[in-house]
């Protein structure tokens, strides 16, 4: 028998597209909890799973952590640039399997993506404000990653691997836009809303999202956990006080997109950039 409890309050007053408010009943605590912890473990409290499993294989292995590299964008079948081109894509698309699978469950309350804020309604401010986000945490980012390195917290991370072909810019990008995507909608909008139905404060709230945003850039090692940790909460105010999750995937883009493209044309051309 299903356990009772109050927790979904956000079906919609009014219809979608006129005619009766359809009856639906608020969904049982249990079902919502189990819901979250299905949707997390078909994505990124998997991946957080296997950055730990990751991280204990990087310290328990001879040298030094900044020795070692950890490669985002990589060759998934070198010397054929077809079926490379092919995996990426792949890659990519079944990456964003889990928001398609948050917004048929917000659907089901009769809301959707909408309800998290990332929807069209809003493009200029969510562009403004994503940008403007985006350029404080930008360099503040390079700064805190190469001092980690430095100090032997992090693995050298090297954002792209992929061979010199008309796709690459074009595929990292992708990717750079899918990662925030994937990220912001989860941890940050689906995320807290559950975790707000289901009771809890904003303090823990914020502490889950946040560690959790952590924990799978753990493969990079401590600094990526912290400087990712950090950043979660400074996104997790910003969507509270905004109510949308558009401004913040624009953000995480151009974020990801600066470290894909720039290590890309910068890598072994200056000296500040560390390579693997």
């Amino acid at each position: 028998m299903a356990e009772a409890g109050p927790v979904d309050d956000s079906f919609p007053q009014k219809p979608l597209h006129g005619g009766p408010v359809p009856h639906r009943e608020r969904l049982p605590r249990r079902v919502l909890r189990d819901e979250t912890l299905l949707v997390l473990a078909l994505s990124l409290g998997a991946s957080g799973v296997s950055a730990l499993i990751s991280f204990i294989g990087s310290v328990t292995r001879p040298g030094g952590l900044k020795d070692q590299a950890a490669t985002l964008n990589a060759s998934a079948a070198p010397g054929r640039p077809w079926l490379d081109l092919a995996w990426q894509l792949f890659g990519i698309t079944t990456a964003l399997v889990p928001v398609a699978l948050v917004a048929h469950l917000l659907l089901r309350e009769g809301s959707g993506l909408r309800a998290l804020g990332f929807d069209r309604t809003r493009p200029w401010p969510d562009l403004g404000r994503g940008a403007v986000v985006a350029a404080a945490i930008g360099s503040t980012g390079i700064a805190f990653y190469l001092a980690a390195r430095g100090l032997g917290f992090n693995l050298t991370v090297v954002p792209e691997a992929l061979p010199e072909v008309w796709w690459k810019y074009p595929v990292l990008i992708l990717s750079a836009v899918q990662n925030s995507v994937l990220e912001e909608v989860i941890v940050v909008g689906y995320l807290l809303r559950r975790l707000d139905q289901l009771g809890w404060g904003p303090g823990a709230s914020l502490a889950a999202s946040s560690v959790l945003r952590g924990s799978y850039h753990l493969y990079q090692g401590i600094g990526g956990f912290i400087g990712n940790m950090v950043m979660g909460v400074v996104f997790v105010y910003l969507y509270r006080r905004w109510g949308r999750v558009g401004p913040l995937v624009v953000a995480h883009s151009l974020l990801d997109i600066g470290a894909f493209v720039g290590y890309a044309l910068l890598a072994g051309k200056v000296d500040w950039l560390p390579t693997a």
